[in-house]
Parts: structure tokens; C-alpha cells; sequence
């Protein structure tokens, strides 16, 4: 469990470390869009697009919905949560950290 919860916060993080993908999942938060909505702002190619949505898709972040010949992508909070709890688990460990460090100095 804990060997595949750590590979999926490694996909995570990773689809999430390119400026673009962000901004995919951005766009995302508001409404779900199909793949040539998502290539617009970008002025980028449709299958440039497709490789960014592949990553959001194998990190779990955004879920594909075929409708006739479009395809559509929603975010998958799920997986956000995943990661934020990561983070908040390790903000929680090095606030208590620095106050530590904090409450030494004062004291010299």
C-alpha cells in the first residue's frame, strides 16, 4: 500500500512539475472541456495536448469521457486530495520543526 501510494504521488508530482499541465488542471477547476478546448490558450497542436493529457491521466488527475468523436476531461479531486494530504502532512512536521528552532533561539 504504501509502495503504491508513493508511486502515486510520484505521478502526481511529476504531471504537475510542467507549467502546462497545470494550467490544464486550472482550466479544469471551473468545468470539464473537451481536448480541443484545453489546445486553445496554448497554441499548441491537438496531439501535443493529447501527450500532456496522458500524463494528468496516468497521475490519476483528470478522467476521459468519449462522447461521439470528442473526447472530454473532468479533474479527478481525488487525487489532488492525495497530494495535498502529502503536503499538509509535511507542512505539519516542519512547522513544528521551525518552532522549534524558533523557541532554541529565543532562549540563547
Amino acid at each position: 500500500m504504501v509502495e503504491s501510494r508513493q508511486a502515486q504521488l510520484d505521478l502526481i508530482f511529476h504531471a504537475l512539475s510542467d507549467p502546462t499541465r497545470r494550467a490544464i488542471v486550472q482550466s479544469l477547476t471551473r468545468r470539464e472541456r473537451s481536448v480541443s478546448e484545453l489546445a486553445e490558450p496554448f497554441g499548441i497542436s491537438l496531439a501535443a495536448v493529447s501527450k500532456h493529457v496522458k500524463v494528468l491521466e496516468r497521475a490519476r488527475l483528470v478522467q476521459r469521457e468519449r462522447r461521439g468523436s470528442f473526447s472530454y476531461l473532468r479533474l479527478r479531486s481525488d487525487s489532488l486530495l492525495t497530494a495535498q494530504q502529502w503536503i499538509d502532512k509535511h507542512r505539519t512536521l516542519w512547522d513544528e520543526r521551525l518552532d522549534n528552532l524558533k523557541n532554541l533561539l529565543e532562549k540563547e
